[in-house]
């Protein structure tokens, strides 16, 4: 299902979002970006690119910018470390969402990818390769990003079910050049190491997350929009791999060793609470909340085969992605005084 027709994007300012609204632009279509007053626009200025302001709050604003337009990618959300309302993960995770998805049908789009992500599928079991086939339930979850997403993918499931075009995808740890915004966690996180800023090993490292080069998930949701079935879950991952494992790498490609510092799970429960806490009672946002201490406490070992066969997902090593990653880090540094 291709063409050069015109695509509406949510989340299109964000890091992910801003790569692929250039990619799509690159292809031929003409894109229409839904934004925020403040959203930093950085990336999105160029021919094809159409800025619509508003929020997933406002469906009159959906309805501009998605007038016209045959397909959907929805990527928008509240998937910030923490908020001090928390009903603002549900309005913009469910409720947005379920916006979208109403006046899409109003407006008699074609397809929509809706990008949730793979903590839907709740933490693999040691010694497992999880896939699509696993569901998170609410109980399961661990923070409001995650129950959240996990019933607006519900939702998904049901909007499918009742026959509107929409194919999910759930990308894992996503990394590499771009926004270093809290959505490019990894990214920083990489850059604090190599710059010798991030010693810290939560649980000796031991713990295994999937790690997904950015260029690799943006083709996966165009793929996923050309290809994908309806209904169905993709996983748009990588390699999985220790956070040892990972900070070793780190050090290979960069050259040079960096010292290390475990941090045993209850003291990083006890900082975590702390931190929020002091956000209850002054005006400071939190390092890490508790509950995504518990998620990074579980293993995330997960397979894209099913993207792989279905629709030629490819996955970048992760050798490779961290090597590009951290060029484009060394080479930002020297730019910024």
């Amino acid at each position: 299902m291709g063409g050069l027709g015109k695509v509406f994007v949510t989340g299109g300012t964000g890091f992910i979002g801003t790569r692929l609204v250039n990619e799509l632009i690159r292809k031929g279509h003409t894109v229409h970006v839904l934004r925020r007053p403040t959203s930093n626009i950085d990336g999105l200025r160029g021919e094809g690119i159409r800025l619509f302001v508003g929020d997933l709050e406002s469906c009159d604003s959906i309805r501009k910018g998605m007038e016209g337009c045959q397909q959907v990618y929805h990527l928008a959300a509240y998937a910030k470390n923490w908020a001090r309302d928390s009903t603002v993960y549900y309005r913009s995770n469910v409720d947005g969402f379920c916006d979208v998805c109403e006046v899409g049908k109003s407006l008699g789009v074609k397809r929509m990818v809706f990008t949730s992500t793979f903590v839907t599928c709740g933490p693999a079991a040691p010694g497992v390769v999880g896939d699509e086939r696993r569901y998170c339930s609410e109980a399961e979850c661990c923070t409001d990003y995650q129950a959240s997403k996990t019933i607006g993918e519900k939702q998904a499931c049901e909007y499918a079910a009742q026959g509107f075009p929409v194919v999910i995808v759930n990308p894992t740890r996503v990394y590499g050049p771009g926004k270093l915004t809290e959505g490019n966690s990894v990214s920083r996180m990489i850059d604090l190491y190599d710059r010798g800023r991030f010693p810290f090993l939560l649980n000796h490292g031991v713990n295994v997350g999937n790690y997904a080069f950015v260029d690799d998930v943006v083709q996966g949701l165009i793929l996923a929009m050309e290809k994908g079935r309806i209904g169905e879950r993709y996983i748009l991952g990588g390699e999985n791999v220790s956070l040892k494992r990972l900070f070793k790498l780190i050090d290979e490609i960069g050259g040079k060793r960096h010292f290390q510092i475990n941090v045993h799970p209850w003291i990083a429960l006890i900082y975590s609470r702390w931190e929020e806490e002091m956000a209850k009672w002054i005006h400071h946002y939190p390092l890490i909340t508790a509950g995504w201490v518990k998620t990074f406490l579980q293993d995330w070992t997960y397979s894209s085969v099913k993207a792989e066969k279905e629709f030629s997902y490819k996955i970048t090593p992760l050798r490779e992605g961290i090597r590009i990653t951290l060029e484009w880090l060394r080479h930002l540094r020297k730019k910024t005084p």
